[in-house]
């Protein structure tokens, strides 16, 4: 079975994947931004996109899943809200510009990761942020879910070294309770995420 396939059979069953609400610490960041066009990486049932066109933003959202992406449809028609809705893998997407790129526990292998990432960075636009937050490999020993592979588990160290042109404005290991974000494993222990916010400096002269 394809990781497309599993995950598709994941998002076909009755019961939400993930909250309908955004990811806390990711809402917690995007408060202090304009809002403008955003880029909703690997959206699963949307909840992130959905929350970011309630608050104004123009958001594209993908996944290579065709049953998260419908479910992400469902909701955002019940809560009154339009998204770009793209079922795509995304080292596919098109070039494109975007003031807010946001990547959230999106875990491949590292072969795949030197694909996806700087083409994804790519596409911050100038004056436009980027937003990463993911599974530290602390999180394998110490913490709670999350995959278990460590070359699937970049450190901050290894995202901010792609953001030679960013000013970084966080980067850090974040801990967390993992029963406050549905989805991310069970009972009450701390999980460890990478968290990286970037910004991309706007161009200057003619």
């Amino acid at each position: 079975m394809t990781a497309r396939e599993r995950w598709d059979q994941r998002y076909a069953g009755q019961e939400m994947v993930w909250s309908t609400e955004p990811n806390a610490l990711f809402a917690s960041l995007v408060r202090s931004l304009e809002p403008g066009t955003a880029l909703d990486v690997a959206c699963g049932e949307g909840r992130n996109g959905i929350w970011l066109a309630e608050q104004g933003w123009r958001v594209t959202a993908v996944d290579f899943s065709s049953v998260g992406v419908a479910r992400g449809r469902e909701i955002a028609d019940r809560r009154n809200v339009t998204l770009d809705w793209v079922v795509a893998n995304v080292v596919d997407l098109p070039v494109a510009s975007y003031d807010l790129v946001a990547i959230l526990y999106l875990h491949t292998g590292a072969a795949e990761r030197a694909l996806w990432l700087p083409h994804l960075i790519h596409m911050v636009a100038p004056g436009g942020t980027l937003i990463y937050i993911g599974h530290h490999p602390r999180n394998i020993s110490e913490g709670t879910g999350g995959p278990q592979d460590p070359t699937l588990l970049p450190d901050v160290q290894q995202i901010v070294a792609l953001l030679d042109d960013f000013r970084i404005d966080r980067a850090e290991v974040h801990t967390r309770s993992v029963h406050q974000e549905k989805g991310h494993g069970g009972g009450d222990g701390p999980a460890f995420d990478t968290v990286v916010q970037a910004y991309r400096p706007a161009r200057t002269g003619p």
